[in-house]
């Protein structure tokens, strides 16, 4: 039996990389490929895929707001997010949405077609850095991130914005990495300045470093 898989991802070179792994292994078909939770939302309701693999930062609906609607149409359907998030905030979301699998970005080719598999007969999976973050949330030893630590005020969203304005990137590349538009990624840089009481991303920016706050693993 072929598996049918739906994918979503806001990068086109991601999604033909990742529509060339799939479609290489056996019994596989990618029957769409789109960029957004709009079309993903389309796409699955005209073609009932077998499996959905999607993106959590994603333009016109996010992947949690997409994986809530799809399960709601059809509580079955396997959602297997593949994501560059691995923060306890994104993974419990997507957890409690429904998804049945979440990998990291970063998952090679072999783990992601065996995932897709696992979701499509029924099973949960989730890549070793996240089962870790499951189990420390459940027994109760989860670690803070630094920004947490730092900026308890700060909502996930934006704990991501200043990471990323730490590290030097501006409101374009925030909104392209973040899957928003750049209003939107205007309204939470204020927001971060308000509530660090500075009065510029650059001043943000020293503060974030000055209270240990690393830039995301890619940009170090």
């Amino acid at each position: 039996m072929t598996i049918r898989v739906v994918l979503a991802d806001d990068h086109p070179m991601y999604r033909y990389g990742l529509t060339a792994i799939l479609e290489q292994a056996e019994a596989i078909d990618v029957v769409a490929s789109v960029g957004d939770g709009e079309s993903l939302i389309s796409a699955v309701g005209d073609l009932s895929p077998d499996v959905v693999l999607t993106d959590l930062s994603m333009p016109r609906f996010d992947g949690i707001a997409a994986i809530t609607q799809l399960l709601r149409a059809q509580p079955s359907l396997p959602i297997l997010v593949l994501t560059m998030h691995e923060d306890d905030a994104h993974v419990f979301a997507a957890l409690r949405a429904g998804a049945s699998g979440y990998l990291v970005k970063g998952s090679d080719g072999e783990e992601i077609v065996r995932a897709v598999r696992s979701v499509a007969s029924g099973d949960a999976v989730y890549g070793g850095a996240v089962a870790r973050r499951i189990v420390a949330f459940y027994s109760g030893s989860q670690v803070e991130s630094p920004t947490a630590r730092a900026f308890p005020d700060l909502t996930p969203r934006e704990r991501e914005v200043l990471e990323l304005l730490a590290a030097g990137c501006r409101n374009h590349e925030i909104a392209r990495r973040l899957g928003m538009s750049e209003k939107t990624v205007r309204n939470h840089v204020s927001q971060v300045l308000t509530k660090l009481q500075v009065p510029d991303r650059t001043a943000a920016a020293l503060k974030a470093k000055e209270s240990g706050i690393s830039p995301p693993a890619d940009l170090r």
